[in-house]
C-alpha cells in the first residue's frame, strides 16, 4: 500500500487501557482558560515517567457550564486512584491558582473520583457548596447531583466540581515516520499533529504532538522498564538489528491516546494521511507482539477504510 508515494508497512500499533478523565476549565477570557489548560498537562506525557499523560482535546468548547470561554483537557492514569491523585493535584496547583478560572466534570459516568471536595479545605472553613442547575450538566450525563464548590481566593472564588467521571480510555495508539531527511520528517510529523488535533475525543501528550525518543518495552539496565527504541535509531544501523530500511535518515513517532478505539482509529488515519508524500518513505507502527495492549491499530485495514 502506498499513500502519495509513501509506503505503508503491513504492521500494527499495539494500545492498552488506562482510566481517563475530561474536564473543562474557564476563565474570563480564552487565553486564560488555555494558560491554566497549559499547565496543567504540564509533564504529562506518559505514565512511565509522569504518572499520567494529558493534553488539551479538540477545538475550543462552545458551551460551557458558566457560560464563559473554555478549553476541554483529557487526563489518563493506571487506575482511578492514580487519577484522582493527578486530578486534585494538577486542578489545584495549576488551574485554581490560574487567574478568573474555574473548573468542571465533562464525562459523564457512573464512576467518578472526588476533586472540588478535597480542594474545598483550602477554603480553610469559608467554602460554600451548591448543586449546579441540572440543565448546565453534559448531554447524556447521568441522574447524580453536580455539587459545585465556591472557594475563595484573592480575584474572587474559583469554582471547581466536586466530583469527576472516570471512564476506560485507550492509550499508547502510535504510528512512525520514516523521512529521508530529518526536516522532511518533522515536517510530516507536523503535519500529523495539526490534523489529529481536529478529532474529537484524542489528545497527543508528548510536546508538539512529536516524540523523537521512542521506547522499547525492557534494557540491558535491570531498573529500567523501558529504553531507547534502538531498531529506529539511525545512528545504531551498525551495531543493532536496524528496522531502518535504506534512505531513512530519521524517525518521529506520533502517539495518541483517547476515550475508545474508534477515535485512535479515525485520529490515526487522519494522521497517517495528513503525513505521507514527499521525503516520507515509510510509515510503521509500534508494537511488542500482543504483549503491552489488547488494542491492535492495524494500518492497511484501517486506510482501506477510511
Amino acid at each position: 500500500m502506498e499513500i502519495d508515494g509513501t509506503f505503508i508497512e503491513d504492521t500494527y500499533a499495539e494500545a492498552f487501557t488506562l482510566r481517563a478523565a475530561r474536564l473543562i476549565i474557564t476563565a474570563d477570557s480564552l487565553r486564560w482558560a488555555t494558560i491554566a489548560a497549559k499547565t496543567m498537562i504540564g509533564f504529562a506525557t506518559s505514565v512511565i515517567g509522569c504518572g499520567c499523560e494529558a493534553g488539551l482535546d479538540g477545538p475550543d468548547v462552545a458551551r460551557t457550564p458558566d457560560g464563559r470561554p473554555g478549553v476541554r483537557v483529557l487526563l489518563f492514569a493506571r487506575s482511578a486512584e492514580a487519577l484522582q491523585d493527578q486530578l486534585v493535584r494538577r486542578v489545584g496547583q495549576c488551574v485554581m491558582t490560574a487567574a478568573t478560572t474555574a473548573c468542571f466534570d465533562d464525562l459523564p459516568s457512573e464512576e467518578t473520583v472526588r476533586v472540588g471536595s478535597v480542594l474545598r479545605f483550602f477554603g480553610d472553613g469559608h467554602q460554600v457548596s451548591k448543586v449546579l442547575d441540572a440543565a448546565l450538566a453534559p448531554p447524556g450525563a447521568p441522574p447524580r447531583p453536580r455539587r459545585i464548590w465556591r472557594i475563595p481566593v484573592m480575584d474572587g472564588e474559583f469554582v471547581g466540581e466536586d466530583r469527576f467521571g472516570v471512564r476506560k480510555g485507550v492509550a499508547g495508539g502510535n504510528f512512525l515516520i520514516l523521512g529521508a531527511t530529518p526536516e522532511a520528517a518533522l515536517r510530516a510529523a507536523e503535519r500529523a499533529a495539526r490534523a489529529i488535533r481536529e478529532v474529537g475525543n484524542v489528545i497527543l501528550p508528548f510536546p508538539g504532538g512529536i516524540v523523537r525518543s521512542g521506547s522499547k518495552v525492557g534494557a540491558k539496565y535491570r531498573k529500567m522498564i523501558a529504553s531507547t527504541n534502538s531498531p529506529y535509531c539511525p545512528t545504531l544501523r551498525g551495531s543493532v538489528a536496524s528496522a531502518l530500511p535504506d534512505g531513512v535518515a530519521a524517525v518521529y513517532e506520533i502517539v495518541l491516546d483517547g476515550l475508545g478505539v474508534e477515535e485512535i482509529e479515525r485520529a490515526t488515519a487522519a494522521g497517517v494521511r495528513a503525513a505521507c508524500g514527499p521525503g516520507v518513505l515509510r510509515i510503521s507502527a509500534g508494537n511488542y507482539g500482543g504483549r503491552l495492549g489488547k488494542h491492535l491499530i492495524r494500518l492497511r485495514p484501517l486506510l482501506s477504510r477510511a
